[in-house]
């Protein structure tokens, strides 16, 4: 089984992000976009889900994958490797760090505040990039 999740890490936002302060993921049309989905489960929920139940729950909100198959299409879904939250546009594209707590719990924090600044200094933690958009 394949995991995403980080423990004391702190995913900043990437060097090619194009917004100096964090934006919420503008929703498009009728359904919501995964980085929404994201932003939400990370947002309403600070240090409840791990990286693997916000990727997760994405892709089955976003394929409609029922309560009663979730657990075997979780273990279907990691049973190969999948793109962490380094990858996740909101730290790529809409400014948001990504906590990952002690427990493996996520949290995000907007570029251009306080909570945001602190926990990209913190030297207890590990320090890490989301991917950039482009190449180099």
């Amino acid at each position: 089984m394949h995991t995403t999740n980080y423990y004391d890490t702190f995913i900043q936002v990437a060097d090619d992000c194009p917004v100096t302060l964090a934006e919420v993921p503008p929703v498009k049309g009728d359904s919501k976009t995964v980085a929404n989905i994201q932003f939400d489960m990370m947002a309403q929920h600070p240090y409840e889900f791990t990286s693997d139940d916000v990727i997760f729950g994405a892709y089955a909100i976003k394929n409609n994958i029922s309560n009663t198959e979730k657990l075997t299409e979780r273990e279907k879904y990691f049973s190969k490797g999948q793109a962490c939250l380094r990858s996740s546009t909101l730290a790529k594209r809409y400014g948001w760090g990504i906590h990952n707590n002690a427990d493996g719990k996520v949290a995000v924090f907007g570029l251009g505040s306080d909570e945001y600044e602190q926990l990209a200094q913190n030297k207890q933690l590990k320090q890490v990039k989301a991917m950039r958009s482009k190449r180099a």
